[in-house]
């Protein structure tokens, strides 16, 4: 009688692996962001106010973290995803902007110096992830910053309503493209796991971000 060999189960893609990262270790999981200091505590728009200006301190400067994926870019599938994506985050660039200029001054709170210091090191760490060499790196934070950034839009609309400005609508590729591309692009396991460190990286910045905005809250007596 001949053997019957049960088909091995097949690992998670990347898209899935990308989406339990995020899912776990993003903006949305923070308990932080959890709790609703920044959206429905009392003192919820200074709070937001502060993660603003830190958010332009980590991300409102050009090249970003898409911007530089998109330059070291060897992989001709991830052209279309990219280009799209620099053009989403100049807008997102924009919008952040606009949201601080409008919320007014950082809330004051003890150490500022200390506070900016640190966001200033969590931004040269995003540079050195998003220029690496490692095949598959910079893409994968990317990818983990796209997705990500759907909650934090969430955080900016939420400010810009409280400010009564407009909010345009975002412009990020889609959900099922991104998803996709992480599936083919992740389909090489030297790939995948260079991509899952790039994303795992960056979602750790996060944290650190989300971690200071907390502390600083505590700090201002806002939660």
């Amino acid at each position: 009688m001949s053997q019957i060999i049960s088909p091995l189960p097949q690992p998670p893609d990347t898209a899935q692996l990308l989406d339990e990262l995020v899912g776990g270790k993003g903006t949305g999981a923070h308990p932080y962001v959890r709790s609703g200091a920044l959206s429905e505590a009392p003192e919820a728009m200074r709070n937001l106010a502060d993660a603003v200006h830190f958010l332009c301190l980590l991300h409102g400067r050009h090249p970003g973290v898409v911007d530089s994926a998109a330059l070291k870019n060897v992989d001709p599938e991830a052209r279309a995803w990219l280009e799209e994506a620099v053009e989403a985050f100049a807008d997102e660039r924009a919008f952040l902007s606009h949201i601080a200029a409008a919320v007014g001054p950082v809330p004051s709170t003890p150490g500022q110096a200390q506070s900016e210091a640190t966001v200033a090191a969590q931004r040269r760490a995003l540079d050195m992830l998003a220029q690496s060499d490692r095949h598959g790196c910079a893409v994968g934070a990317a990818l983990a910053l796209t997705l990500d950034w759907c909650t934090i839009r969430v955080l900016l609309d939420i400010s810009a309503a409280r400010l009564d400005l407009a909010a345009n609508p975002s412009h990020l590729p889609d959900l099922r493209a991104t998803a996709a591309l992480a599936a083919r692009l992740g389909a090489s396991p030297p790939i995948q796991r260079a991509m899952l460190f790039g994303a795992k990286q960056l979602l750790l910045q996060h944290q650190g971000l989300w971690d200071l905005m907390m502390a600083r809250a505590k700090a201002r007596g806002t939660i």
